[in-house]
């Protein structure tokens, strides 16, 4: 209405202006029910002006005045909404403090102020009755949450939780079923009944439930792909003692696409590995294996491929070892890779070079022990005692401890499939179950001498430099008989205070 006035009076003051500027004031008259008014144009102008403005002004103030119900109402309205926010605010801030009590009495609050969000209010009242212990309460208000298609998800996932905190698992996973099977279904919903097919061991259905997951984009397909090729591996690792020929074709076949879907992923491709190998396609195995390499090195993946072959020669094997490494020979587990086969073909200087790229790496049981070797190698047999000393205290790496005392790498149990899918899945991790168990692991430490003796009880009466042989392997040929026993050689006491203060008295 203001803007209106502004106008009309801009019009009037523009109208006055031209007439003044003419010279000519002009005449105007106005004859209305029998009267007559004569005057200047321009009085006629402002007259004609004042008159529309005193008549707009009187009909705004008019409307005004009829608008003043509405208008409080909405006032009101506003007020209410404000109060209903604060409200909400507050119980949520006492749902996360815990303050059940708190939270019940500021949602009976909220279901009279907030009645423009039901939703909100029903989730705050349901979750005030869990803060508040009363499970019952909880119960009706998740289930009246199921009445409106908007809040049906929050409402299963608030009853599955229920189930699970008492205990009754065939009723969470009948709500998770039931969310699952909705148009807009939640990551939770998959993820519970996964973990309830893995908990089974029920592979298979794992499978299929990932594939509806890809299907409805409820996960990524890099997830999907991370659980299949884990879900494919414990397949594989089901089926592969089984006694029938068909359920080792396969276990085959599943450990080949699990490695094919994630080479990075080590327990599938060792076991596709050793699959292969059984079959007698070694080149297959080779490849499958140096493909792994390149893409995530793991010390299981170098004692597949060094025990492909057994009827080659420490330096043939070398050479091979060599190979792989050289497919990511930047990794750290490349660099150890180059000292393995160093020791292998015997090159005692070569060895020595290559463990100076390990100098910067953190103090492991597997660092210490491949450095005792090295020196022991080297002749330094002083050197090779402290870097046992030094092992005995250093961590273990989870990595190495997946082997089990009989060499083979992920001799894991059901279970220990189930939690190794369920986190490769989500995050892409390896976890290593035994190692966590803490049990009994291939050892990282070489078995030499700990206390001081002369060399020659090292080095033989003829040999002056050591003689490196592999570590799975006889030094004595197949067909070849070990020497006969001898006498042996005389050994001279170390004084007390030579001992190193740290170290055993035996690498057991």
């Amino acid at each position: 209405m203001i803007r209106a006035g502004l106008v009309i009076l801009l019009v009037l003051a523009l109208a006055v202006a031209v007439l003044a500027l003419t010279g000519d004031p002009g005449r105007a008259s106005v004859v209305w029910l029998g009267w007559r008014a004569d005057m200047t144009a321009a009085a006629a102008v402002l007259i004609t002006g004042l008159g529309a403005l005193l008549a707009t002004v009187l009909w705004r103030t008019l409307i005004w005045i009829l608008e003043s119900p509405a208008r409080a109402e909405r006032a009101l309205a506003q007020s209410r909404r404000r109060q209903a926010d604060e409200v909400l605010t507050r119980g949520f801030l006492a749902v996360a403090a815990g303050d059940g009590s708190e939270a019940r009495r500021l949602a009976g609050k909220a279901a009279d102020l907030a009645t423009e969000t039901p939703g909100l209010t029903r989730i705050l009242a349901a979750q005030a009755a869990e803060a508040a212990g009363d499970a019952a309460a909880a119960h009706a208000a998740y289930t009246a949450m199921l009445g409106f298609p908007e809040m049906r998800l929050a409402g299963h996932r608030g009853l599955m939780q229920l189930a699970l905190a008492q205990g009754d698992r065939p009723a969470a996973l009948r709500h998770a079923e039931a969310a699952f099977g909705q148009t807009g279904a939640a990551r939770w919903a998959w993820r519970a009944l996964l973990e309830a097919r893995l908990e089974a061991g029920d592979w298979d259905a794992a499978l299929e439930l990932v594939k509806q997951a890809l299907e409805r984009k409820v996960v990524s397909p890099r997830v999907a792909e991370r659980a299949r090729a884990a879900l494919l591996a414990a397949t594989a690792a089901q089926l592969e003692h089984a006694p029938e020929p068909r359920a080792r074709a396969q276990a085959l076949d599943s450990a080949v696409e699990a490695a094919r879907l994630q080479p990075g992923f080590a327990p599938g491709v060792v076991m596709a590995a050793r699959l292969l190998a059984q079959a007698g396609k070694l080149q297959r195995a080779a490849a499958t294996l140096e493909a792994a390499w390149k893409a995530a090195p793991h010390p299981a993946l170098f004692l597949a491929y060094r025990d492909l072959r057994t009827d080659e020669t420490p330096t043939a094997r070398a050479t091979r070892l060599m190979g792989l490494a050289a497919g990511n020979p930047a990794h750290r587990e490349s660099r150890i890779l180059y000292v393995e086969q160093a020791l292998i073909a015997g090159e005692a200087p070569a060895a020595a070079e290559a463990a100076q790229a390990l100098e910067g790496e953190p103090v492991t049981a597997r660092i210490a022990g491949l450095m005792a070797r090295v020196a022991y190698a080297g002749g330094r047999a002083d050197e090779a005692r402290v870097w046992l000393a030094r092992g005995m205290s250093a961590p273990h790496e989870p990595d190495w401890s997946d082997l089990d005392p009989e060499g083979r790498a992920f001799a894991y149990h059901a279970s220990d499939w189930s939690r190794l899918v369920a986190t490769f899945a989500e995050t892409g991790e390896l976890i290593h179950p035994r190692h966590e168990r803490r049990e009994r692991s291939l050892s990282e430490l070489p078995e030499l001498p700990l206390s001081y003796a002369d060399p020659a009880a090292f080095l033989g009466e003829e040999v002056q430099e050591p003689v490196l042989y592999a570590a799975d392997e006889d030094p004595f040929g197949e067909d070849e008989p070990p020497p006969a026993p001898t006498a042996p050689a005389p050994q001279r006491r170390a004084p007390s205070r030579r001992r190193l203060a740290n170290a055993g008295r035996s690498a057991k």
